[in-house]
């Protein structure tokens, strides 16, 4: 076997020790050699779709079933939130995502609806009487 001895010393640093990755670096040069390519690594970006998550509103919807449900909005919104995760899981297993949205733009909708006229009918309740109280005194 032939075996050649290598330095890794370079002239200029014989006074002091070399790191390791000094060593390493000049190890890898002697090995490999010189880059071929002195142009800089370029990077490739990958996008992942992750699992999207389509909000239901069940406890909105709950919310505004048993205390304002002022036109059936309420449940009606309490009835597209229970059907909506079903839907959306069809329509993702389909690749449908924006069908599965829909849903739940059409369950926010009603639930705001309903909040909306359930605020307003309530602030009529107690108005109302106060005015009709005041009237007769």
């Amino acid at each position: 076997m032939n075996h050649t001895v290598q330095t890794f010393f370079t002239p200029a640093s014989t006074d002091r020790l070399p790191n390791y990755e000094m060593l390493k670096e000049e190890h890898e040069v002697a090995a490999l050699g010189v880059p071929h390519n002195p142009a800089p690594p370029t990077s490739t970006v990958m996008h992942i779709r992750s699992e999207t998550s389509v909000p239901d509103h069940v406890i909105w919807s709950l919310f505004n079933t048993l205390f304002m449900n002022s036109c059936c909005l309420g449940f009606i919104a309490f009835v597209y939130s229970v059907k909506q995760p079903r839907q959306s899981r069809d329509r993702k297993m389909v690749g449908n995502l924006t069908g599965a949205q829909a849903y739940a733009s059409t369950t926010k909708c009603l639930n705001i609806w309903a909040l909306i006229l359930g605020i307003i009918m309530t602030i009529l309740m107690i108005i109302i009487p106060i005015l009709i109280l005041q009237a007769y005194q």
